[in-house]
């Protein structure tokens, strides 16, 4: 079973933790934000199209094409007045042609399989204008298979379960395979930086493992049956450090950004 992104019940699965500072601090060092218009394609809950805000943008636009996701969106952005969402997928955004000077496509493209990261990478173009910056960031397959530690609890999931490994490696696109269709959707000053983001912190293995048993956040977590996610969740605990559970614990990933220029 996946994660159901049309399911009204899920509109808030993404709304409920904080962006990373050290995404705000590699944003605002790659692609300043300020005074500018953006794009947030994929939106999902609306947490980075709010941070963007926050960063100094004049106007972010949310796209995703679940209208769940885009009312869950709305409400967590309530108060933000610069910042509007509306319901399109990343080949065709409904959008105007050069109209942001910057396109976010983050946890999105592995959503797409590689005949239709092509048509994404081009729509992007299509709405930046001359001189506009696309940032596309997700994990690729070494991201993925890092080794589980008492901050990459992830890792840990992919040991306990090698079946999720497979799916999550299968549906991740190698680096070099981004960088030649950025080349061909025609973005230049190609760069490439690894992210470690903090998925969220919490004040015990206890709260972790409340988190974990929601399945929010998650949608790997949807291919276990709940006796495995209970099984996984045994498995973590005995592999963290000992005494670790009754104190904070800060799970984190690792990311693959790419910063480019449309010409």
């Amino acid at each position: 079973m996946t994660i159901d992104f049309h399911d009204p019940g899920n509109s808030t699965t993404y709304t409920e933790r904080e962006v990373d500072p050290n995404w705000k601090q590699l944003i605002s060092q790659e692609a300043p934000l300020t005074g500018r218009r953006v794009v947030d394609i994929g939106c999902g809950g609306g947490i980075y199209s709010r941070a963007m805000v926050e960063l100094g943008a004049a106007e972010v636009i949310g796209v995703d094409f679940s209208q769940a996701m885009l009312d869950g969106a709305a409400a967590y952005c309530e108060g933000f007045p610069h910042i509007r969402f509306q319901q399109g997928n990343a080949k065709l955004t409904g959008l105007e042609s050069g109209h942001a000077a910057m396109v976010l496509e983050r946890a999105l493209i592995h959503h797409v399989s590689e005949a239709e990261l092509s048509a994404c990478l081009v729509e992007a173009s299509r709405i930046l204008q001359p001189g506009g910056v696309l940032v596309v960031q997700d994990r690729t397959p070494e991201d993925c298979s890092l080794a589980g530690s008492d901050s990459h609890l992830r890792g840990y999931m992919f040991e306990k379960f090698p079946k999720l490994l497979e799916k999550e490696v299968s549906r991740r696109h190698r680096a070099h395979v981004v960088r030649q269709h950025l080349i061909a959707a025609g973005f230049i000053q190609i760069k490439e930086r690894k992210l470690w983001e903090r998925r969220k912190a919490y004040t015990s293995f206890h709260e972790y493992r409340s988190d974990m048993l929601s399945r929010k956040g998650r949608s790997i977590l949807h291919g276990l049956t709940d006796d495995e996610l209970l099984l996984l969740v045994d498995f973590i605990k005995q592999q963290i450090a000992v005494g670790h559970t009754e104190t904070s614990i800060i799970e984190q990933d690792r990311w693959t950004v790419w910063i480019s220029y449309k010409p």
